[in-house]
């Protein structure tokens, strides 16, 4: 077997054109040869097919495609035989978010759509037993219409089939950047981790920025179970606070904490005016410089105000009038 190349046929498929090369595929665009429509074949590079790990993602990411059956999710198909490992999707003209990210600054408005779209994505998608796991821009495409899909299943947890156990895919499994806090910590997570990596992305299109930040994945994952996140205000000063607050609360670290279902988070995105802010002040203690300021202030009236004591009390000493002198003595005078 060998890896092939455009013009070639693999099965029912005539490749036409090379869409992209990632780190472990080939992705190429081609032509159902049995009714002529356009699609994409996901094709693995040959070393890894022989991968335990590997295969066992590309199968499941292959099988949750098929059951799911979405306009936000990119549709899955069933090719009539398979002569190798590869997956066939519908072909959809768009970009993916990451490049739109890279080309420009999002408007609130447009980035609120999209945050719309995929919490109700997320919405079907969990009530069907499926959490993805590893939800990033890279894994999300923008149709011209403006339509948002969700693509690669690879580490998605299925409830409906045999559970994929943490340590049969990785112990980092997911994107540092998008992780869940107890992802960083080897859990395998539920819904409210695909919830907070959703709040990830919306901070991102609204602020092109990241709640935390560091010289390294393994700073950035350590801060998420340590630390509380930056708020989106401190990059974008004139965000509506209910929407920061929505995003607040989709971040939180600990899961009890955020939505309890993409449900409820897409409620609040549908009408932000139903959302009052109350996170933010949480996320804004003073800080060293601050309270050393408050103490030395308080500490300058205390000593101002013993030494009005002390000048008042001297003061009102010297006003006192001193007592009367006793008369002299007459003791043994005489006529």
């Amino acid at each position: 077997m060998r890896e092939v190349s455009v013009g070639e046929n693999l099965d029912q498929y005539r490749l036409t054109g090379l869409i992209a090369r990632s780190g472990m595929a080939s992705i190429f665009r081609a032509i159902d040869t049995l009714d002529s429509a356009t699609v994409v074949i996901k094709i693995p590079y040959l070393q890894f097919e022989s991968d335990v790990v590997f295969y066992g993602r590309f199968q499941r990411e292959e099988e949750v495609g098929r059951r799911l059956n979405h306009p936000g999710i990119i549709r899955v198909l069933s090719p009539q035989q398979k002569s190798r490992i590869y997956i066939a999707m519908e072909y959809v003209e768009g970009v993916s978010l990451r490049a739109m990210l890279r080309e420009s600054t999002l408007s609130a408005e447009k980035a609120l759509d999209i945050a719309r779209q995929l919490a109700e994505t997320l919405t079907y998608m969990h009530a069907e037993g499926v959490v993805h796991r590893d939800l990033k821009p890279e894994n999300m495409l923008v149709s011209k219409l403006g339509k948002t899909k969700i693509m690669d299943f690879g580490i998605a947890l299925d409830e409906s089939a045999r559970r994929l156990t943490w340590s049969g895919i990785s112990s980092t499994i997911g994107t540092p950047d998008y992780m869940a806090p107890e992802q960083v910590s080897g859990r395998r997570g539920d819904v409210r981790t695909d919830i907070y990596s959703l709040g990830v992305i919306v901070f991102e299109m609204l602020t092109a920025q990241l709640p935390y930040s560091g010289n390294n994945a393994y700073h950035v994952m350590h801060s998420k179970t340590i630390e509380d996140p930056r708020p989106p205000s401190a990059f974008k000063p004139d965000i509506d606070p209910r929407v920061e607050e929505i995003i607040l609360h989709a971040i939180e670290r600990a899961p009890r904490d955020r939505y309890a279902s993409a449900a409820e988070m897409l409620a609040d995105l549908l009408d932000p005016s139903r959302v009052k802010p109350r996170r933010l002040a949480r996320l804004h203690p003073p800080n060293r410089r601050s309270r050393q300021i408050r103490r030395g202030i308080a500490y300058g009236l205390v000593a101002a105000s013993l030494l009005s004591l002390f000048i008042f009390l001297i003061w009102f000493a010297n006003r006192t009038p001193a007592p009367a002198s006793s008369p002299p003595s007459v003791a043994g005078q005489t006529r």
